[in-house]
């Protein structure tokens, strides 16, 4: 697989995979076969951003709000973790990657979590490209919680205390945030650390999100000229 060749590469990516169902639906497949492949384009999309340069991917796998689904969605979403998690895990530590979770992980059956910590535990502390993924995640809980440990730590609160305070407090900002499926919203996604992120909307469900698609995007992410509020 070739490099890009896309200039001005963002640093850090952000993915609301968004389409899962509705790809699984037009197949006449079960939803679990949507997550399933999107599991594994997620797998293969974290590949490709190491390939062209992105030095952190964040996924929005689990919202808070999807906890609310069904109980034979989730445990079917469970099983597919505790089937495949490990395994994707070595295949990314072994090509030089980080993982990262963000999300309140207490919201997750013992089994599920137990899974998850412990590919975080074998993950290498020095590596050049972060995989984060966001389970059980939301962010105004994210803001809620950084309120209660600056206030905790006896801190003053500000922009900068919030800011270290976040899930994603050792990462930078995203620049760019992608999400696909053809919904345009942020769904309580990094809504703090959003503030400056350029925005990408994709018709194409998450499944279909092809390598060349996130060529697409980051290319469009080089094309546009960030302010940061200035002229």
């Amino acid at each position: 697989m070739a490099e890009s060749g896309i200039k001005g590469i963002p640093r850090h990516v952000a993915i609301i995979m968004d389409g899962n169902g509705r790809w699984a639906k037009k197949r006449l497949l079960p939803r679990s076969a949507g997550h399933n492949a999107g599991m594994n384009r997620m797998i293969g999309l974290s590949e490709r951003a190491k390939q062209i340069g992105i030095k952190y991917l964040t996924v929005y796998a689990l919202s808070t709000e999807n906890l609310s689904r069904s109980q034979d969605e989730l445990e079917g979403l469970y099983a597919l973790i505790k089937k495949y998690f490990s395994k994707n895990v070595d295949r990314l530590i072994d090509g030089g990657a980080a993982l990262r979770i963000i999300g309140d992980l207490t919201l997750l059956p013992y089994d599920v979590r137990k899974v998850v910590e412990d590919g975080v535990a074998r993950s290498p502390k020095d590596a050049q490209f972060t995989f984060c993924i966001a389970l059980a995640y939301g962010a105004r809980r994210e803001i809620a919680e950084a309120c209660r440990e600056v206030v905790g730590k006896g801190l003053p609160v500000t922009e900068q205390t919030l800011s270290a305070n976040m899930y994603t407090g050792d990462m930078p900002d995203p620049d760019l945030i992608i999400r696909t499926g053809g919904e345009v919203r942020l769904s309580n996604f990094l809504l703090w650390q959003a503030a400056y992120a350029e925005l990408y909307f994709s018709d194409v469900l998450f499944p279909d999100f092809s390598d060349e698609c996130l060529d697409d995007a980051v290319a469009e992410f080089s094309r546009r000229t960030r302010r940061f509020g200035k002229v």
